[in-house]
């Protein structure tokens, strides 16, 4: 087994589960990572990335997973359980319909550095708009549980714009809530449960579709990122509730508007062939 394949998993399944369910793009974190540590080729990269993806998604079921349960029990009759259920399949249903349609399309036309790029920099100051905005209005919607079914509509068209690589479909689902009424505790939960069926349908249909790039001897690095995914998701998911108790999302703002820049400069300079 060679130990610095292992190692650059290891690193690679910390940046995914790290930046997963943050507002500032694991798909740019991990691109960037991958060029910068040469990590597999480009095809075999794409399975694994899928991959590890569903790491950072088990990591969501463990730390909610008696929210889930009860939801899950109390979906039998009318009642919020029921209605938050029905929310998370409802938002989940316009970026799935959109990516079956699109994906070949996007991918072929906006995988490029200077797309990724914008979309960091735009995103950065859509988030610096939504907090300036949030500070002058009172929340309508506080709890996850008062979701309505019309906003989560509108939270799931909004995570469409995630298509757009170096969007975050967390920061589209979080952000977007945010401008819709919810609070910022409200929305990065809902974002939360929505990764779920999100994450876990485009991880098991793109390695279907991809299944002969699998490898079993490549079993190793590929449960070496997996589970590093997973620990590094479920931390980040603590920490970034914890943050929001106190803090708002300006700093992510100015870290993305920063990331996008270094994208811009290492691909016009040559330092980083990018290979999105």
């Amino acid at each position: 087994m060679d130990i610095v394949l292992l190692f650059k998993s290891l690193i690679m399944g910390m940046v995914e589960g790290i930046t997963e369910f943050l507002p500032i793009s694991s798909t740019g974190h991990l691109i960037l990572t991958g060029d910068l540590l040469n990590f597999m080729g480009k095809e075999k990269r794409d399975v694994y990335e899928i991959f590890i993806q569903l790491g950072a998604m088990l990591a969501v079921v463990w730390e909610y997973r008696a929210k889930l349960t009860q939801t899950l029990k109390g979906a039998v009759k009318p009642g919020s359980e029921r209605n938050l259920l029905l929310a998370v399949v409802i938002a989940f249903i316009p970026a799935a319909i959109l990516g079956l349609l699109f994906s070949k399309t996007i991918k072929a036309h906006l995988f490029q550095p200077v797309p990724v790029a914008m979309a960091f920099i735009i995103g950065g100051i859509i988030i610096l708009w939504a907090e300036k905005r949030q500070a002058n209005k009172v929340p309508v919607v506080e709890s996850v549980d008062d979701l309505s079914l019309k906003d989560a509509l509108k939270v799931g068209l909004c995570q469409c714009l995630a298509l757009i690589p170096g969007t975050s479909r967390s920061g589209a689902t979080i952000i977007g809530g945010m401008f819709l009424g919810i609070s910022r505790k409200a929305a990065t939960e809902f974002s939360f449960f929505l990764g779920i069926p999100t994450l876990g349908a485009a991880s098991i249909y793109s390695l279907l579709k991809h299944r002969h790039e699998l490898d079993m001897g490549d079993s190793g690095v590929f449960a070496v990122g997996f589970i590093a995914s997973f620990i590094f998701a479920f931390i980040a998911i603590r920490a970034l509730i914890k943050f929001i108790s106190t803090h708002t999302f300006v700093g992510f703002a100015y870290y993305r508007i920063a990331f996008g820049l270094i994208v811009l400069a290492t691909a016009y300079s040559g330092l980083v062939s990018w290979t999105v």
